[in-house]
């Protein structure tokens, strides 16, 4: 399920950035802020937090010509998630699909390969930091590394991006990524290491996942 504007319909992307969004309904996302704050409020945070993402992840496509954007969605069916992405101005959609957070990142980077993109970057929605000059730097470190990851404070990461394609760094077997603990980032390393890989890393930055992260922003 997708729709394809010109960049992604008619060449095949060297760059592929995609976005991993959940639709901001009250009750279906950010339920660790929203324990605190109820559900609309919640809901309304990442609502913005989705647009800020996308505004930037616009900025960096428009001064990259060889990059396509899409949206990875969950929480919505296929042709609400293609409204939703063509408001928010990304080149394709496609749905997140089932199973944990490794599973999904490695769908998306899958199809990212199909469309023949040689580097690929993905980010979630929750990041109020976000500028689209983090992205363009991640583009730019995968011209001399295999892997790019963004450390993230809770210990997770904010983006990771490939040169390649490495099924290990997402899923399964006796190097299982513990997704939403705060050893993600160190075990994807450790992971990385194990595979022979060049790893770079950009700046730490902070999710806003908790009531308590909002005290940054206010």
């Amino acid at each position: 399920m997708r729709y394809s504007k010109a960049r992604v319909g008619r060449a095949r992307p060297r760059e592929w950035l995609c976005v991993m969004g959940r639709w901001p309904a009250p009750g279906r996302c950010k339920s660790r802020l929203a324990v605190g704050l109820g559900t609309r409020r919640a809901a309304a945070i990442q609502r913005a937090l989705g647009g800020h993402g996308m505004a930037e992840a616009r900025r960096a496509a428009a001064l990259r010509p060889g990059l396509a954007l899409a949206l990875a969605v969950s929480g919505l069916g296929p042709r609400a998630s293609r409204r939703w992405a063509m408001g928010l101005g990304a080149d394709s959609v496609e749905l997140q699909g089932q199973g944990r957070l490794g599973w999904r990142l490695q769908r998306q980077l899958m199809l990212a390969r199909r469309h023949g993109a040689q580097r690929v970057v993905l980010i979630g929605s929750d990041l109020p930091e976000l500028e689209a000059a983090d992205l363009g730097a991640a583009f730019d470190a995968l011209a001399h590394c295999d892997v790019v990851l963004g450390p993230a404070a809770d210990g997770g990461y904010w983006l990771i991006g490939l040169a390649g394609s490495w099924p290990r760094l997402f899923a399964g077997g006796p190097h299982a990524i513990a997704w939403g603990g705060d050893e993600v980032l160190a075990q994807t390393l450790a992971v990385a290491d194990q595979l022979g890989l060049v790893v770079t890393l950009l700046p730490m930055r902070h999710d806003l996942d908790r009531p308590g992260d909002l005290r940054r922003w206010r």
